[in-house]
């Protein structure tokens, strides 16, 4: 397991963010923390029918700390510890794997889990928040040893998905977009 930041690593701060993009253009989303910092969002852009209840709400993070943030916040540790000699592209990687191998032992053997893990215990849930944390670190500090501005690339790769993905043709389906025809 990697090292975090307590709950701020883990996303468990309780802040609310206020007003943010939620990366088109035209559509803004007003975000508010629900129980126990648990945030969700209101869009009148999109929305998510939450298990039948008729809400119209869809989980939403907070706006802090950024992607640039966790990049400087991973930066420092690492360089407190002299751990950059460690810490080149491949290392990254695997660590990352192994982070991910992490998680999908969390929902091995559990059968089809539903949004918003009801069934979970608080425990389990900070455990999950522990290794995504975990995975969202090393994917970071891989980015930013590769050189990868990752808010940028997610940009130019959400236009390409739309290109090949348009809305019109694969409304409800899980196609490859090979797959379609024109």
């Amino acid at each position: 397991m990697m090292a975090t930041n307590g709950k701020e690593a883990c996303g468990l701060n309780g802040d609310a963010p206020s007003v943010s993009s939620n990366g088109s253009s035209d559509a803004f989303t007003k975000k508010s923390v629900v129980g126990n910092g648990v945030a969700t969002e209101a869009s009148s852009h999109s929305k998510l029918q939450n298990g039948g209840a008729g809400r119209d709400e869809r989980f939403a993070f907070s706006s802090e700390p950024t992607i640039e943030d966790i990049r400087r916040m991973q930066a420092e540790f690492t360089d407190e510890r002299n751990w950059n000699q460690f810490h080149q592209p491949r290392n990254l990687l695997l660590a990352m794997v192994g982070e991910v191998g992490e998680v999908a032992e969390l929902f091995q053997w559990r059968g089809e889990v539903a949004e918003g893990l009801p069934d979970w215990t608080e425990s389990e849930r900070e455990h999950l928040a522990h290794e995504l944390s975990d995975v969202m670190i090393y994917l970071v500090e891989l980015a930013e040893k590769c050189h990868v501005d990752l808010p940028q690339a997610v940009l130019r790769k959400m236009a390409l998905n739309r290109q090949k993905y348009p809305a019109s043709k694969v409304h409800g389906s899980a196609k490859k977009y090979t797959e379609y025809k024109d």
